[in-house]
């Protein structure tokens, strides 16, 4: 019964034990669906949800790119939010995906967007 999805709910559970958010230092976490990616600021010590972004808000569900740029669209959404409330660092968590193709985009439109981790 070892499939896809156990493997990488242990590898986010490894990855957990290692990272967590403050509400000054929050964690970037990102989930990824087959047509979808969605990126969350959380405070793990109060355990909220600061700031959230997904691909399917209207302006970046409005333009007709490819899965990666829309990811990339999503990391700086998330960054002008989390700008906007003052945070400039965060944990990234790569939620048990490897850090490639649309978690590396959204990881980069962060950083462009001036987050920094």
């Amino acid at each position: 019964m070892n499939n896809k999805s156990t493997a990488r709910q242990n590898i986010k559970y490894r990855i957990r034990k290692k990272i967590s958010g403050v509400a000054a230092k929050p964690r970037l976490s990102v989930f990824r669906s087959n047509s979808d990616i969605y990126a969350q600021l959380i405070d793990d010590n109060s355990g909220v949800t600061i700031a959230a972004a997904s691909s399917k808000q209207k302006d970046i569900a409005a333009q007709k790119a490819p899965k990666v740029e829309k990811s990339k669209l999503v990391g700086t959404a998330i960054a002008k939010k989390a700008t906007e409330l003052g945070i400039t660092t965060v944990v990234f968590d790569r939620g048990g995906y490897i850090y490639h193709g649309r978690v590396k985009a959204v990881a980069e439109g962060a950083r462009e967007g001036g987050l920094v981790f």
